[in-house]
């Protein structure tokens, strides 16, 4: 008897998918839909023609990358690459310093990387129509969830500048179409339609890790498509296990292999582009920093052994440390004693700079005829801050910021202090009496007179402090990288000097360290004083926005809403969808006999909306659990997921509330009245709040000549 064939893939339960509308109809509907989406997210795009927000955070990375400038972010770089090639492409130079938002553009060429990302944003629209219509089989479905996303404010004004949301919803919602066009493939698995959908699924989810870490929720929900795929598979008897195997492996390589290699690829780019020193090298290691042109550790030579009188620079090995660090402001009042403040600082400075003393002498070892005395593990010393003469020291006194460590100042005055100045110096894995190595050694400082160790607590200071790392000195002996340190700069005229290329670190270094100085980096985001952040509860009722640009009525004011109606019609669609599932597994447990119309509700809603369901969930309900500075626009990804349930879950009812009339005149007048009525409803709502994208010039909305007047309807818009 031949194999069975596989059946198109369902829900649990599920029965097949309906017909398909009239292939007629679906490409003059995709047209429209897509001329819509470009024309709204393209309209006005030259206004303002200021820096808007956040463009000046990715705006001047795309410059990095035109200039080869080696910079340091908390999310990947394909985003930023795309952007900075966007900018090359259209006859951006890379000069405008994006200083800070309100900032002119002038005669510089920005509007390529504002149409690159408004290109991005205008396809999510085709994206999501193109999903819900392989889902649902309803053209209605797909249309309603096209003309939410075309004509919601907050998608528009989230398109329309240089950020990197509209790059990661552009892949994220790729990926969600490809695992759904694949799904559709079921029945005909390794012809050339499903390798494609299946490899550009692999594809997307790459992309979308490669903009933003939280791309990591769309891999995720392809993860758990793909175990019930494989599940589904498992369970048919009539499948062997070579076959099985073989579409394991297929999902192994082009949703794992293919993957991980695009997005490693992406980071050989991303160094091999940035090969100029620049504003990040103090977040990585001394030896990455000295395959940087331009580092003052590039293609340089420097006494291999530390020796008294030297200066020297002190990094910590935690990841984003800093540099040992002092300057002449003091503590404030109430933080301990009030002496000079010690830090970590993460970038280059002067006030890095330390000169190696021993503890019980003055004597001045820069004079070129007194020996050359070298520093041994074991030994004690001072270490002596060159701008100021004041010794790192340590006392009793609490630390700023972390309970039970001590405090760390610079004290004495020209190199004159007290026996609180004396530390210890040890290097790891090493016996007493053997030199200490310049980059290479890793030596921990512990204070003679307390015992505590000398380390950076990764804590940032408050503005008294510069907003620096604090340094403490711990009396847990733990040994952990907060602990240790290494020589980085080395200045002494009367040692001989080496190269620094043997300490050339491998690709696979490389990228481990960048991940771990990202992650650090994104765990260490707490909000500043007086900025507007918000909470994930916020988000679906549209509770507050974002200025982009313009806090008075002169401004050209542009505000990060949603449309208020479209988000409250999401808002209560998600309740309406679970209160559907629970009615009908209630029924289901209970023996209900439902009727047809309400089993046809029940299967589309269930079936099509299950999925999408999970993409909101796994976008939304995983910021409630993160500790770092969260923002409105971080909504959008799962808004996109709403919006398609929306149009699914409002189709299938205007359906069942239809279908209890007849003739079928009567019923079809019902249902296209109802859809109707949405349609209209949310282009109304956007004629009210469009200026919100596009700008507002004139008195704010509480001012009854505002042509906002009216329009306030929560007291926390600030519009």
């Amino acid at each position: 008897m031949p194999p069975r064939q596989r059946e198109p893939r369902r829900g649990p339960g599920g029965p097949a998918r309906p017909a398909a509308p009239p292939a007629v109809t679906r490409p003059a509907a995709l047209a429209l839909v897509t001329l819509l989406s470009f024309a709204s997210r393209f309209h006005r795009l030259r206004e303002p023609p200021h820096v808007c927000w956040d463009e000046t955070h990715f705006g001047k990375m795309g410059s990095y990358y035109i200039n080869r400038t080696f910079f340091f972010d908390v999310h990947p770089p394909l985003g930023k690459m795309l952007i900075g090639l966007a900018g090359y492409l259209s006859g951006y130079d890379g000069t405008f310093p994006f200083q800070k938002p309100g900032d002119r553009y002038e005669q510089h060429n920005y509007v390529g990387m504002r149409g690159f990302c408004a290109f991005l944003g205008s396809c999510l629209v085709p994206f999501a129509y193109l999903t819900v219509l392989e889902l649902s089989k309803s053209l209605p479905a797909a249309l309603l969830t096209a003309f939410i996303l075309i004509f919601d404010t907050g998608c528009i004004t989230l398109s329309q500048y240089i950020l990197l949301d509209p790059i990661l919803m552009f892949f994220l919602m790729g990926a969600v179409l490809s695992m759904v066009k694949c799904n559709s493939c079921a029945d005909r698995p390794f012809s050339a339609s499903w390798w494609f959908w299946l490899s550009l699924t692999g594809v997307s989810l790459a992309g979308a890790m490669g903009v933003k870490f939280v791309g990591l929720f769309v891999v995720l929900l392809v993860g758990l498509n793909t175990i019930y795929d494989l599940w589904d598979l498992l369970g048919n008897l009539s499948l062997s296990l070579v076959m099985f195997g073989k579409h394991l492996l297929a999902r192994v390589l082009c949703l794992i292999i293919i993957p991980l290699a695009l997005y490693t690829a992406m980071f050989a780019v991303h160094f091999a582009v940035l090969n100029r020193s620049g504003p990040g090298d103090g977040f990585f290691s001394s030896a990455f920093q000295s395959q940087l042109i331009g580092n003052n550790l590039h293609n340089v030579s420097v006494p291999e052994h530390l020796a008294y009188g030297s200066v020297v620079t002190m990094k910590n090995l935690r990841m984003a440390g800093g540099y040992l660090h002092s300057h002449w402001h003091l503590y404030p009042e109430g933080v301990g004693a009030r002496q000079q403040q010690v830090t970590a600082y993460l970038h280059k400075d002067l006030n890095n700079l330390w000169i190696i003393k021993k503890h019980d002498s003055d004597t001045d070892l820069s004079d070129p005829s007194s020996p050359v005395e070298f520093v041994r593990h074991g030994d004690i010393i001072r270490l002596e801050h060159k701008e100021t003469s004041r010794n790192l020291h340590s006392h009793q006194h609490e630390a700023p910021l972390t309970r039970k460590h001590f405090q760390v100042t610079g004290y004495g005055i020209n190199g004159t202090g007290d026996s609180n100045d004396f530390w210890r110096i040890e290097v790891v894995g090493r016996r007493t009496g053997q030199l200490i190595k310049v980059l290479r050694s890793q030596v921990r400082l512990t204070h003679v007179a307390t015992g505590c160790i000398l380390g950076s607590s990764g804590k940032t200071l408050p503005k008294w402090g510069w907003e620096q790392v604090e340094v403490t000195c711990t009396p847990y002996l733990k040994e952990t990288p907060n602990s240790l340190w290494n020589f980085e700069d080395h200045i002494n005229p009367k040692l001989p000097n080496i190269s620094l290329d043997v300490l050339k670190p491998s690709f696979a270094e490389i990228l481990l360290e960048s991940h771990m100085v990202m992650i650090r980096g994104n765990s260490g985001l707490k909000p500043k004083d007086n900025e507007v952040t918000s909470k994930p509860w916020h988000w679906p009722i549209n509770y507050q926005g974002l200025r982009f640009s313009g806090v008075n009525e002169t401004d050209y004011r542009v505000y990060l809403l949603g449309n208020p109606v479209i988000w409250w019609l999401n808002l209560v669609t998600i309740g309406l969808y679970l209160l559907i599932t629970v009615a009908t597994a209630v029924a289901l447990k209970r023996g209900v006999q439902l009727t047809s119309e309400l089993k046809e509700l029940s299967r589309v809603v269930l079936r099509a909306g299950g999925q999408i369901t999970l993409g909101w969930l796994l976008h939304y309900l995983p910021f409630f659990m993160m500790g770092r500075v969260l923002y409105f626009h971080h909504y959008f990804p799962a808004m996109l997921f709403s919006s398609m349930l929306t149009g699914i879950t409002w189709d299938a009812l205007l359906k069942f509330c239809a279908g209890f009339l007849s003739p079928s005149t009567t019923a079809r007048k019902v249902y296209g009245g109802g859809f109707l009525a949405l349609v209209l409803l949310i282009l109304y709502s956007f004629y009210l709040f469009h200026p919100l994208s596009y700008g507002m010039i004139g008195p704010m909305a509480s001012h009854p000549s505002s042509p906002m007047a009216g329009l306030r309807w929560m007291d926390s818009w600030e519009f």
